[in-house]
């Protein structure tokens, strides 16, 4: 993730606090503290005989070291991975397919969806895209511009962007800072959003988290996937 210095820090948080959105009151998720995002990637890799693995945002490698696979793909316009590009660069040519995708780049919503739209053009027959970083529990840690060194921006704004699409089928895991898990299916489940994607603050996301997200546990996920 890109630093950002404190002076930054100071006028993104009054330019946010001004114009955007004032709000207080945050989100208590309990996450585990024994099963992160490798280990997800890596059972899913193992439980559905995965070869193609494609990571998205690499920063130090502290998950594209971790994963288990025939042949991983990360791609990083600054470090990590094994292609220096940006994401919008890697897709443009890009021939691969792949079982399993991992989004952790930019988190801001616009570039998430495109992110995830680009991934479903490559993505295998039974293959799953996750994306991380979908569960903030502060407005500080969702807000963009962001004034948070631990930050998952707007993400969020993605995964129920696209739960009103009848072709995918979006839950978000409860783990690691909440990860979206989306297969290329029939929707069961389909969002009826009651405000336009671009009006929705962290408010809406406090009092409504659970219905716009479609949250499972990880038990509930290993019995769908």
């Amino acid at each position: 993730m890109e630093k950002i210095s404190k002076i930054k820090k100071i006028t993104n948080r009054i330019y946010h606090h001004v114009f955007v959105e004032r709000f207080n009151k945050k989100i208590e998720y309990n996450f585990p503290n024994n099963f992160f995002r490798w280990d997800l990637i890596n059972y899913l890799i193992e439980r559905k005989n995965y070869s193609n693995y494609l990571e998205i945002g690499c920063d130090q490698n502290q998950l594209f070291s971790k994963i288990k696979i025939k042949n991983k793909f990360g791609v990083d316009p600054v470090s990590g991975g094994n292609i220096r590009k940006t994401s919008d660069e890697f897709f443009k040519n890009n021939i691969e397919k792949f079982d399993i995708v991992f989004i952790d780049g930019l988190h801001h919503y616009h570039q998430v969806k495109k992110d995830i739209l680009n991934s479903l053009k490559y993505l295998n027959n039974d293959g799953i895209i996750l994306v991380h970083d979908c569960l903030p529990d502060s407005l500080a840690k969702q807000a963009v511009p962001r004034y948070k060194m631990s930050w998952n921006g707007d993400v969020w704004k993605a995964i129920v962007d696209l739960r009103q699409d009848e072709n995918l089928e979006i839950y978000t895991l409860k783990i690691d800072q909440g990860i979206g898990v989306i297969k290329k299916i029939k929707n069961t489940n389909k969002l009826i959003l009651k405000k336009n994607i671009s009006k929705l603050k962290f408010k809406d996301f406090y009092f409504n988290y659970k219905e716009y997200m479609r949250l499972i546990n990880l038990d509930e996920l290993k019995k769908k996937f």
